[in-house]
């Protein structure tokens, strides 16, 4: 199946369309809410969330005997939950900082969690086949209720969004300046919290515990590049997630053996690659040309400067120069007199160079400035 394939029967295919749809609300829901995640500057929590979620999918069959999503899911959230607790209580109550404690997080429910697998695996009944799903994700396990799930968490966690909207913007920016305002911030910070841990835990069905943090921070971070108003970066974190989400199921689908959860990342990696390079504002590309265009004016200017010098020493500030007077100092190039020529602030003529009216005023400008940054 090719690509165009793909999306001519997605109207048509019930698995198809719900899988695209689940990847698409998923994708969206990790950008919202990942932006506020990199904003805090917790990035490494969606990380240790997401391996802390393991251990309690684990607890959840082992109790069940079922296999059932909501169920373990379920657990996942507990789990998810107290290891944030977890986290929070040892740099709150300890010496340590926030690394340190997401570090033994992640790597004690991890291991506790791949302890509990290994037993279920090696229990007689059949009926743990398909645990190992959630470790990396199963897009395809999706059904209709899992992705109606989706909605609903995605549809609450909008309208909390916007109902607190002040709050988790002053929070993000000022603690101590929310604080004196008289909100909750605790509350606030809770809030916000649970509703990354709820995120993540849906999403293990779908991308699993080791690829999850990557489909929450992936969205945001290249939402980051484009800008700096924060309603604008949750909007493209959410478009970013839904695209890598869609785009990422329709090549898992139209080629053989490939997992869905991994395309996902990596169409999503893509994004941010994107933004590194290409965003206006804080691209690799644009930055580049930025300072090639500052160094290039650096030039032009310094160079004016030197011919202002030497045209002062005249009483006809048009009086013609040898260009090979230029050759001694740092700075002059052939390129930066042509320039200076397109600004009309000198003329050429042959290998001698005069400086126009416009040149010297702008020169005569440029001095002024300089003074009074001095003063």
């Amino acid at each position: 199946m090719t690509i165009t394939e793909y999306f001519s029967l997605l109207f048509n295919d019930y698995t198809l369309r719900t899988i695209t749809l689940g990847t698409a609300v998923l994708g969206a829901i990790c950008g919202m809410l990942g932006s506020f995640a990199v904003l805090r500057k917790e990035s490494l929590l969606g990380d240790a969330i997401s391996h802390a979620a393991l251990p309690g999918i684990a607890v959840a069959f082992l109790i069940t005997g079922a296999k059932d999503s909501n169920i373990l899911l379920l657990g996942a959230l507990v789990s998810g939950l107290i290891g944030t607790f977890w986290i929070r209580a040892m740099t709150e109550k300890t010496h340590l900082k926030s690394d340190t404690a997401l570090g033994l997080v992640l790597s004690l429910f991890f291991g506790f969690g791949m302890l509990l697998l290994t037993f279920i695996q090696k229990q007689p009944n059949a009926n743990q086949a398909g645990l190992d799903k959630y470790l990396f994700g199963q897009a395809a396990t999706l059904v209709e209720s899992d992705v109606r799930l989706m909605v609903i968490v995605t549809s609450l966690a909008l309208v909390v969004m916007l109902l607190f909207w002040k709050e988790f913007k002053l929070l993000l920016f000022d603690a101590d300046y929310t604080k004196t305002l008289g909100f909750n911030t605790r509350f606030i910070d809770i809030t916000i919290t649970f509703f990354i841990v709820l995120a993540i835990v849906l999403g293990l069905q779908t991308v699993g515990v080791v690829l999850m943090s990557a489909m929450l921070l992936a969205p945001a971070a290249a939402a980051r590049q484009w800008t700096n108003k924060l309603s604008v970066m949750v909007l493209l974190a959410a478009i970013f997630g839904a695209f890598s989400g869609v785009f990422g199921t329709a090549i898992s689908a139209s080629q053989n053996n490939l997992s869905t959860g991994p395309v996902i990342v990596l169409v999503a990696s893509v994004f941010v690659l994107f933004s590194f390079i290409f965003s206006p504002g804080r691209g690799l590309l644009f930055r580049q040309l930025r300072f090639r265009r500052n160094r290039r004016d650096l030039q032009l200017k310094k160079t004016l400067q030197i011919m202002f010098g030497i045209a002062e020493t005249h009483d006809n500030i048009s009086h013609p120069h040898a260009i090979k007077i230029l050759n001694n100092f740092q700075g002059f190039t052939k390129i930066s007199l042509r320039q200076m020529e397109e600004n009309e602030w000198i003329t050429l003529d042959g290998q001698k160079w005069a400086l126009t009216q416009k040149g010297f005023e702008e020169a005569r400008t440029m001095f002024d400035k300089k003074e009074e940054n001095n003063q």
